[in-house]
């Protein structure tokens, strides 16, 4: 949906026009170096307190008030208002106070632009951006390598220079998170394409992957509704976020729409953030929580028929003490490369002294090889009773390398020529319904009498299947029962999930 520009809320949305904000400090003001571009704190003062001890007293006040709340994971992304502390700082202390003590290298915050009016994606490409707090330095090399690809992302700080939406999430940051973080301030532009977000959440997700990262969605929600309209409406849509579906989200506020709410200007004015962590949710599996639902008219000075509405939410990113850390998959790779080079060279199996209590434990894994990207051999053990994990990977890579029946075994000119995957299992899990299987991110094991068969998780995006193709592949292929055996309730189907690297 395109943004829609909200009209001026004097106490909610008030938005004081400034001289540019971004410049060349005096090296003597402030022992910094000349060239070094600041982007100087647009709504201090009318958003949230301007002076350093008030603005950390306030939000230590709306901290303190928040009940400690219990997620199972690390927080990635959060969806966070951006009015003025007073009528939304309440709720924005709950996403915040989950923040508390954490360690981030790199917070990207995100919104619709509130002031400007562009096409496309901006960047702020100034060096610092600076609040009451202190400065706060920007991740200009991740910020050149998104506008470089994609022609959309342009490096633009003007249109950021008077826009509060961002930099309202800040001063909470600089509170909650441990010092040395970097930020990356994105406004989406007014015309709405949706490849926008598709393509900046896979941006995202490629450019982030190594890094230890925080994804802020900046947005309020319903304007102006009563206060009972308010909470009906916005309930609905934060419920349908949680969804991670965002053709649903589209679907909803498209009805929210038709139906003339009384006064009603938009029903989440961020919405291209908001798309774009749902889309990093589904990406990487991230579940979801509402952590606070108000709206203006709850503060002392709200008016009740006339209200802005506030959420807060987190995905994030789920605990598994069994996940491997980088240095365990490196030891499980090497240990895969030497035992196929050592078996085809010298027909012996390598012995390795493993001390790793990780890599001890009884689990299953696959091994798959591929040759100039192709497929090359693929063999695994489901379940490990008796095996510890680096063994499981030792013998699952000799014999994908001369066991698979679809292959030759490799030669001796193929060893340099080879790219190694490997996929340690969870253990499986019995389900009643093929609908509950999670194309994509389930493996899938097929049982009946003497027949079974298994396709990795990996296997749906390789392929490109729906979820039927998928498990009637499954069927016929690999168990050899008929195209519709998951339908079967005679046929046993579970579920795993791996660890691929």
């Amino acid at each position: 949906m395109p943004y829609k520009f909200i009209k001026p809320f004097i106490l909610l949305c008030l938005i004081v026009v400034l001289s540019s904000c971004s410049y060349k400090q005096d090296n003597k003001q402030n022992n910094m170096p000349i060239e070094k571009i600041i982007r100087q704190p647009a709504v201090a003062g009318q958003f949230y307190p301007a002076d350093k001890d008030e603005l950390k007293k306030t939000i230590e006040k709306y901290l303190s008030n928040v009940p400690i709340q219990n997620i199972k994971g690390k927080p990635r992304a959060i969806m966070s208002p951006h009015a003025g502390y007073i009528f939304s700082g309440p709720v924005a202390a709950y996403d915040y106070k989950l923040l508390q003590g954490k360690n981030y290298d790199i917070v990207v915050i995100m919104c619709n632009s509130h002031t400007a009016y562009f096409s496309g994606i901006a960047i702020d490409n100034s060096d610092i951006w600076k609040t009451p707090l202190g400065n706060v330095e920007v991740d200009k090399i991740l910020a050149k390598r998104l506008a470089e690809a994609y022609n959309r992302i342009k490096l633009n700080r003007d249109v950021h220079s008077k826009d509060h939406t961002l930099e309202v999430q800040l001063p909470f940051l600089q509170t909650v998170l441990k010092p040395g973080f970097k930020i990356l301030p994105i406004l989406f532009g007014n015309e709405y394409v949706q490849a926008d977000y598709i393509n900046l959440a896979n941006l995202l997700n490629k450019y982030l992957k190594s890094r230890n990262y925080l994804i802020i969605a900046s947005s309020d929600m319903s304007h102006y509704p009563s206060y009972d309209d308010s909470n009906k409406y916005d309930e609905q849509v934060l419920n349908m976020i949680m969804t991670k579906d965002v053709d649903k989200l589209s679907q909803k506020i498209t009805e929210l729409e038709s139906l003339n709410v009384n006064n009603i200007q938009t029903f989440l004015c961020g919405i291209d953030g908001v798309k774009t962590i749902m889309q990093l949710a589904n990406l990487n599996n991230w579940q979801g929580k509402i952590l606070k639902h108000a709206n203006s008219g709850d503060v002392l000075a709200g008016d009740k028929s006339s209200v802005v509405g506030y959420g807060a939410l987190v995905f994030f990113e789920e605990e598994n003490n069994n996940l491997l850390n980088k240095e365990q998959q490196k030891l499980l790779l090497n240990i895969a490369k030497e035992s196929v080079n050592d078996y085809i060279l010298n027909g012996i199996k390598k012995k390795f002294k493993i001390s790793d209590e990780q890599l001890q434990k009884k689990q299953g894994a696959f091994v798959t090889l591929h040759k100039d990207g192709k497929l090359r051999g693929c063999i695994g053990q489901i379940i490990s009773t008796d095996k510890p994990l680096w063994l499981v990977v030792r013998d699952m890579a000799i014999a994908a390398a001369t066991e698979d029946n679809r292959f030759l075994p490799v030669n001796k000119q193929e060893l340099n020529k080879l790219d190694y995957e490997i996929s340690v299992l969870s253990k499986p899990k019995k389900i009643d319904n093929w609908q509950d299987i999670e194309l994509g991110k389930d493996g899938v094991i097929v049982k009946y009498g003497l027949h079974s068969g298994v396709f990795l998780p990996q296997v749906a995006e390789e392929t490109h299947w729906d979820k039927e193709t998928f498990l009637s592949q499954l069927c016929s292929q690999k168990a050899g029962l008929s195209p519709d055996c998951y339908k079967d309730s005679n046929v046993e189907l579970l579920t795993f999930r791996a660890q691929i690297f």
